[in-house]
């Protein structure tokens, strides 16, 4: 079926290598089937640093199958498809982060949408939850569209990265917590190949959680209790001297954009607004 952009067709879900807009791997790229090969994949993308290690990590976790119950659904997901989007290719695969290597803000998330990044191929896009957070993101000057419909649409983020804490959609938006860990080491290689993050920006208590974890196995020093996750919740997270070489950085809570707490109003525009705000002014832009 053709790709709702460049018209080009692909199978659902996308076999690496065929053209995919910014799909960087192809069949070349090392496949982590268990727990142990994402973490030695993850760990030779560090080895190589710089973009091209962040490169190599993009692509190596765009086709892991380390966890089945995940792939299993992704992948049925994209072949059974929703209705409006019957016509459309799936992407089907897990997903890369999007943003420069020297960003100095991560914003955080939970996993894909089924039918939003696991349809797109772009993390945070093609749902109404991502359509507020691009809108928010253009609004702070960290994005330069106010939409991101598709993967290969122009959007670029601007001093800032988006990441999740699981990379592929999973059902019922749960992923266990072995899939979680077992997901991990994709993150916490991201992060430490990015040597300017001052900010993390957690969308919801998972990816507060996810945060808290990766950055104490980055080296940052976690306060007990362990902080508490609201909206607009702080907490400063330092880095030893002696691990000196990287900042420290602020964790930054905010609440998810589901529909659910838009459509209800647990989230505004001006709550999230604020929230991205404040993690330019900590971010020194």
């Amino acid at each position: 079926m053709p790709h709702p952009l460049t018209g080009e067709r692909f199978a659902s879900p996308v076999p690496p290598g065929t053209g995919w807009p910014g799909d960087q791997a192809d069949d070349t790229t090392p496949v982590a089937t268990t727990a142990a090969g994402v973490r030695r994949v993850a760990a030779a993308a560090v080895r190589t640093g710089g973009a091209d290690g962040l490169a190599a990590l993009d692509a190596a976790a765009t086709v892991c199958r380390a966890c089945p119950r995940l792939v299993a659904w992704r992948e049925e997901v994209a072949v059974t498809k929703r209705a409006s989007y019957a016509d459309e290719p799936y992407f089907g695969r897990p997903l890369a982060g999007m943003g420069p290597l020297d960003a100095r803000i991560v914003v955080v998330g939970l996993a894909p949408a089924a039918q939003g990044g696991n349809r797109t191929g772009r993390i945070f896009t093609g749902d109404r939850s991502a359509d507020w957070l691009h809108a928010a993101l253009h609004r702070a000057g960290l994005a330069t569209q106010a939409t991101s419909l598709h993967a290969g649409d122009g959007q670029q983020l601007l001093h800032t990265r988006m990441t999740m804490g699981v990379r592929c959609a999973p059902p019922a938006n749960k992923p266990t917590p072995a899939e979680r860990d077992t997901c991990a080491p994709w993150m916490t290689a991201e992060l430490r190949l990015m040597p300017d993050v001052r900010v993390v920006v957690t969308l919801g208590s998972f990816g507060w959680d996810v945060a808290l974890r990766t950055l104490r196995d980055l080296g940052h020093v976690v306060p007990t209790p362990k902080p508490r996750f609201g909206h607009a919740a702080e907490a400063l997270l330092p880095v030893p001297r002696a691990g000196a070489g990287r900042p420290d950085v602020l964790l930054l809570g905010c609440f998810h954009p589901s529909q659910q707490n838009t459509f209800t109003g647990r989230l505004t525009e001006p709550m999230l607004d604020a929230v991205l705000t404040r993690a330019r002014e900590a971010a020194d832009l």
